[in-house]
């Protein structure tokens, strides 16, 4: 069974898990064993790498939730930041989750950012493993990287589908900038300056990437992660990242991979897991495979 989900309104930081959208015949879940798939920047939970992760699921009979983040489906009135791990605190808290004995996190790129910062903080213990793939770590020096003018390609690209999912948005919660404004908005940093800082209180781009990041919170870690990272990716360089890896924390696995782009892999991708080739599926059985390491009595 798999179904998506939106976080829904949210008031004062009161968050709440919105109603169920779509594949599920009933919504009592069948399975206690459940991977949550985050999308990145600018995506949804339709984006061509989510879908991949929820049939992988389906495929090992585990069900799978693709999250929309607070404001992708106009359910809120509001609209989410990479830091943002209180949202995803509030779904695996739900009711709708509470059957659930074993959860699973997959982020990907700025969705593995959120995963990743949740995990170092006070996770549900139902969380039993976490993966992130093309993740920044250091906000600021991943925006510094896409704003370089060689990236101008995939920033216009994420800056678009930013400003569609804001501008409706921007007389409602009264933001401080003009439409004419935020659509001249050219560089990640900012838009983080002009859009995140004043909405979430940050008292610039520069605090905002300073509280939000995990660079700096990776030996927070609660629970074994998977990092995988391409020598390759355009958007999260691997200059961007490497010096939060200078001394990894024992529960962080890293994967650097010769071939492929941002969130897109071969299909000859091994991590080593005994597992059918390719991303998702590896990915997967790294994830159960430290479930059942850290609770043996798991369903997977």
């Amino acid at each position: 069974m798999h179904w998506s989900a939106s976080v829904g309104r949210e008031t004062f930081g009161e968050v709440r898990l919105g109603g169920l959208l779509r594949q599920s015949e009933s919504h009592a879940p069948q399975r206690r064993a459940l991977l949550i798939v985050i999308h990145g920047l600018g995506g949804n939970n339709l984006s061509h790498y989510v879908l991949p992760a929820a049939r992988a699921a389906d495929e090992l009979e585990l069900s799978c939730l693709r999250l929309n983040l607070r404001g992708v489906a106009g359910a809120a009135d509001d609209f989410y930041h990479a830091g943002l791990w209180q949202d995803l605190a509030a779904v695996v808290a739900s009711d709708t989750l509470a059957d659930y004995t074993d959860i699973y996190l997959l982020g990907y790129s700025m969705g593995g950012h959120v995963a990743l910062r949740y995990a170092t903080e006070q996770i549900d213990p139902r969380v039993r493993a976490v993966a992130a793939i093309c993740s920044p770590l250091d906000l600021d020096r991943s925006a510094a990287a896409i704003d370089r003018p060689a990236r101008w390609v995939y920033r216009h690209h994420v800056l678009m589908s930013l400003k569609r999912m804001v501008a409706p948005l921007v007389e409602r919660r009264g933001l401080p900038i003009a439409i004419s404004d935020l659509m001249r908005i050219k560089a990640l940093r900012q838009w983080d300056e002009r859009v995140i800082a004043p909405r979430h209180g940050f008292d610039s781009a520069e605090d905002y990437y300073a509280k939000a990041s995990v660079a700096p919170r990776l030996r927070l870690l609660e629970r074994p992660a998977l990092l995988v990272e391409s020598e390759a990716d355009p958007m999260v360089t691997p200059n961007a990242v490497r010096p939060s890896l200078e001394n990894p924390p024992a529960l962080l696995d890293v994967h650097w991979t010769a071939r492929g782009g941002h969130v897109g892999f071969p299909k000859t991708l091994d991590l080593g897991e005994r597992a059918p080739l390719g991303l998702e599926r590896q990915v997967l059985a790294w994830l159960l495979r430290k479930g059942r390491e850290a609770a043996p009595t798991s369903v997977s």
